[in-house]
């Protein structure tokens, strides 16, 4: 990922310094809060006003909120995990201090009374809350001003495309998304950095703003896998408000992250029922991608022969995309009835088509897309009871050229009908130099073993690209 850069004062830049690095220096005082957020604020003085990645940036309260960081660490006192670590949120998640408008004009202006959970989990972690990122309109698909740092006539993908883009570019070291298709892996592909989408439930939602419960996830983005996973270890947790969350123990994310597994991981490589979506350049990549990991099609007998396996789907996992595509809209007409009936005149034309669909569709047609999450996690739960993940691409290919567009969800809705843990790595990269994502996808409540899996294949691409193969990867580089 980005490498460290000396400041003109003979310092390491802390804009440039792996996730784990920066808090290191933090939590030593090494490094003051005041020191890096300077550091960060000349970075997006540098280039926010071709990215556009915030929906509010407000300088002054940033260097207030890094003082006191400072001062509560020189008063002696416990410091948190996050502590003087920047992180931006999308706009969609309430914050006490800031707007939060969800990217509508319908809430400009809004200023909530109470931070959302994860908010609060943030502020007592030390994290210093570095603004609001652009969000589509009511995270959906209509896009906001934002542009693909890698090439600004590009989308950064949506609806978490100024949280993607704002870490690709630089300007944070790590930031918040939501996705209920593919708003955290596509944007993540697209920006070529880290996006983690933990299970459906592990981060609590209360005071985020409601598409469709049963889908919406709290997920996360970095330059590097062990800081989306960190991020996502300060997140998670039960909260009475949300009741998809669970009383259950913590996951340790970051120590997965930043481990090996103790045996070679085997992959499940699934195409699934959108790969004639996939580009050319997908196809190329990730005919590669097998050929370094020994792949072979069907259910071979010796694990040993190789490292992943072509696993089809059952006919039956093409009815996933449909069912997802009928519970989000079923929940966009019953959480965003208010915006229609009060609002109609400030909303796009395929946010208000989207909202009528969801009001077509009948009680059984619904229930018929709940059972088919129950139906579709059984059959990937068979797959994981022999693979460790399933390896499959994070979108169709490198970012549109069309910034009315914010790409498609082609290769995340599926997973994320199933709540299941998906990760995309930028380790590829397309026929135009721009940055593609490698998608794993794991067993759900098991985020931690695919972070280890996701962990190992990071390295072992890494080390074959050193020894002279063909694997491809992507460096991202803050444009």
């Amino acid at each position: 990922m980005t490498s460290a850069k000396p400041s003109p004062a003979g310092r390491a830049d802390p804009t440039g310094l792996p996730v784990l690095a920066l808090r290191d220096r933090l939590a030593s005082g090494a490094l003051s809060a005041a020191e890096a957020a300077e550091a960060f604020l000349a970075r997006c003085e540098a280039v926010e006003p071709e990215v556009r990645a915030f929906a509010f940036l407000d300088p002054e309260q940033i260097r207030v909120q890094a003082r006191a960081l400072d001062a509560h660490r020189k008063a002696g006192r416990p410091i948190g995990p996050l502590h003087g670590v920047p992180v931006a949120v999308k706009d969609i998640v309430d914050t006490a201090d800031m707007p939060t408008e969800n990217g509508t004009e319908a809430d400009k202006g809004r200023r909530p009374e109470r931070d959302a959970v994860i908010v609060a989990r943030l502020r007592r972690a030390g994290a210093l809350v570095f603004g609001k990122t652009v969000t589509t309109e009511l995270a959906y698909f209509s896009p906001g001003p934002t542009r693909n740092p890698h090439d600004p006539e590009r989308t950064p993908g949506g609806s978490s495309s100024g949280s993607a883009a704002a870490v690709a570019a630089g300007m944070v070291p790590l930031a918040i998304g939501t996705q209920t298709a593919g708003s955290v892996i596509r944007p993540a592909a697209f920006c070529g950095i880290v996006g983690l989408k933990p299970s459906h439930g592990l981060i609590p939602r209360s005071g985020v703003l409601t598409q469709c419960p049963e889908l919406d996830t709290i997920g996360t983005f970095a330059r590097d896998l062990a800081g989306a996973a960190l991020l996502a270890e300060v997140l998670q947790g039960h909260d009475a408000g949300d009741a998809d969350t669970r009383p259950v123990a913590d996951l340790p994310l970051l120590a997965a992250a930043t481990s090996m597994p103790p045996l070679k991981p085997l992959f499940a490589f699934v195409k699934g029922p959108t790969w004639n979506e996939a580009s050319d350049d997908t196809v190329a990549a990730f005919e590669e991608l097998l050929a370094v990991l020994g792949a072979a099609p069907g259910d071979r007998a010796d694990a040993e022969a190789g490292l992943c396996d072509e696993v089809p789907l059952p006919r039956e996992f093409d009815e996933g995309i449909a069912a997802q595509l009928r519970l989000q809209h079923v929940g966009m007409a019953r959480h965003y009835a208010r915006y229609l009936e009060r609002h109609a005149s400030l909303m796009s034309p395929i946010l208000k088509q989207a909202i009528e669909t969801g009001r077509g569709i009948g009680a059984l047609d619904y229930l018929s897309a709940r059972d088919w999450q129950a139906v579709l996690r059984a059959g990937a739960d068979r797959i994981f009871e022999r693979y460790d993940a399933i390896l499959t691409p994070a979108a169709p290919g490198e970012a549109p050229r069309d910034l009315t567009v914010t790409g498609k969800p082609a290769f995340n809705s599926l997973w994320t009908l199933l709540g299941l843990p998906a990760v995309t790595l930028p380790l590829l990269t397309g026929g135009q130099g721009l940055p593609m994502g490698i998608q794993l996808v794991g067993r759900k409540g098991h985020d931690e073993r695919l972070l280890r899996t996701a962990a190992w294949l990071q390295r072992h691409l890494e080390d074959d690209s050193n020894a002279g193969g063909d694997a491809r990867r992507q460096e991202a580089t803050p444009a």
